[in-house]
């Protein structure tokens, strides 16, 4: 068996990989389990010092992996290149503060005795995506082995050569044999991974409903996870709001990386007192800042679809949506032409029934849904079965702190803003959107085992 990358922007394949054999991917995984017990014993400031060499290897690298990024996966070019940075920095951030993060610390009001320590858990397999080639992979990464634990990646088939780039960076930056491997395999191979005692965790970024696959079987075998899910990220529009800056920000939240991101502005909640005002400023908003083109270029703001069946599927919800009452605004149309390109689309008075009311839209589709008030606003934000990031706008910053604190169910909100990871906050959802958080001091302890030790 082989996976191919194809080029998005134009269709035309760029390489052909061979799938790992079985028995490749069990040296692979005796490998990793073995290069475990060195690592683990290694001080947390030495491991540091590997992240901190990693950084680096990642900065000098920039101009190649962005270039293969934007290949494989038809990202713009000024996206790749900080994306790389991105986790660069993450790399340091681990660095900077896992001695922190990992100190034995005594609770207060606990016997003097008594401490708590953090141990690595062994093997993290990791189970990632394509829209993120590399910020995915090492903000699963980097916490994992700052902690002492080795991993397993399982990627994308589409961002194979991403895939195997990011493991000749380590290689690269002189970490041991075998402390982060990757897997080249279908995703129908990695049950028997996962019930391997040698694998202790499992971290999934995908979809919902592969998330409920791996989370069947880990749970069959009692093993942790972290999962970060689908999400219909919802914002809140009140009539309050300044409409510029609305417009200006949720653009901007829903077109970044083309639309396919998890915590993407996707569903625009609108007062309907301001409804025509807003609609108005997105639409100018979408119309100023659009540069559909070669992904190669710096001043493409919106290069193609990864993949084609994504482009389809995407057409097809925009198409449902507008029988079943949307009205389009700007684009929904399929252009002609190669490569798996879509316009930047806006879809207003969407209403419950409608696919793109409930449906996540991957891609760069806008959706606004009309309310009569805050009350409204609020019950429609929460009407999903996902709940990754929200967020509201309004002038009343008190009370948007406290529709945001009290009244989102979701596991990011924020005022005036879009939800956006970073390295020093916590970083996951709720209800389908999964559990677990990644990042922040809450993202490595989600990949220890938290010891109480007592001696006397």
């Amino acid at each position: 068996m082989s996976f191919t990358s194809s080029n998005p922007a134009t269709g035309k394949l760029l390489q052909r990989y061979r799938a790992h054999t079985t028995k490749q991917v069990a040296a692979i995984l005796a490998q990793v389990h073995g290069a475990q017990s060195a690592w683990r014993e290694l001080a947390i400031d030495a491991r540091a010092k590997h992240l901190h060499a990693v950084a680096t290897e990642l900065r000098r690298e920039i101009d190649d992996l962005a270039r293969l990024m934007t290949a494989e996966m038809g990202k713009p070019i000024s996206e790749s290149r900080k994306e790389i940075e991105k986790c660069a920095m993450v790399c340091e951030f681990y660095a900077e503060n896992a001695v922190g993060f990992l100190k034995p610390e005594r609770p207060k009001g606990a016997p003097a005795h008594a401490r708590v320590v953090y141990e690595p858990l062994g093997v993290m397999l990791s189970i990632m995506p394509w829209n993120y080639p590399f910020w995915q992979v090492f903000r699963a990464a980097v916490p994992a082995l700052a902690a002492g634990n080795t991993m397993l990646i399982k990627h994308a088939a589409n961002v194979t050569g991403c895939a195997l780039a990011i493991e000749n960076v380590f290689i690269r930056a002189g970490l041991p044999q075998g402390v982060l491997r990757v897997l080249l395999i279908p995703s129908e191979r990695v049950a028997p991974l996962i019930a391997d005692p040698r694998v202790r965790m499992i971290s999934l970024t995908g979809s919902t409903a592969a998330g409920k696959k791996v989370a069947a079987l880990a749970g069959a075998s009692l093993k942790p996870c972290v999962f970060e899910l689908g999400g219909t990220d919802s914002y809140l529009v009140l009539d309050d709001a300044d409409i510029a800056h609305a417009a200006k920000t949720l653009a901007a939240g829903r077109l970044i990386n083309g639309g396919q991101s998890c915590i993407s502005a996707k569903r625009m909640i609108v007062v309907e007192s301001v409804q025509k005002a807003f609609e108005k400023a997105l639409v100018a908003e979408f119309r100023r800042t659009v540069k559909r083109g070669d992904p190669t270029k710096v001043t493409t703001t919106l290069g193609p679809m990864a993949r084609a069946d994504l482009r389809r599927d995407l057409h097809t919800q925009v198409t449902q949506a507008v029988k079943a009452g949307g009205r389009l605004l700007l684009g929904g149309k399929l252009p002609a032409g190669r490569g798996y390109y879509y316009p930047a689309t806006i879809l207003t008075d969407v209403k419950p029934g409608s696919p793109a009311y409930a449906e996540e839209l991957f891609g760069p589709v806008a959706v606004i849904i009309p309310v009569p008030d805050e009350a409204a606003a609020i019950t429609a934000a929460n009407d999903t079965p996902f709940g990754l990031g929200a967020g509201v706008f309004t002038q009343d910053k008190k009370r948007g702190e406290e529709i945001a604190r009290y009244h989102l169910d979701a596991g990011m909100a924020c005022v005036n803003d879009f939800v956006r990871s970073s390295p020093q906050l916590p970083f996951g959802g709720t209800k389908e959107s999964g559990y677990g958080r990644e990042l922040g001091r809450e993202g490595i302890l989600a990949l220890v085992n938290t010891k109480t030790v007592s001696v006397k």
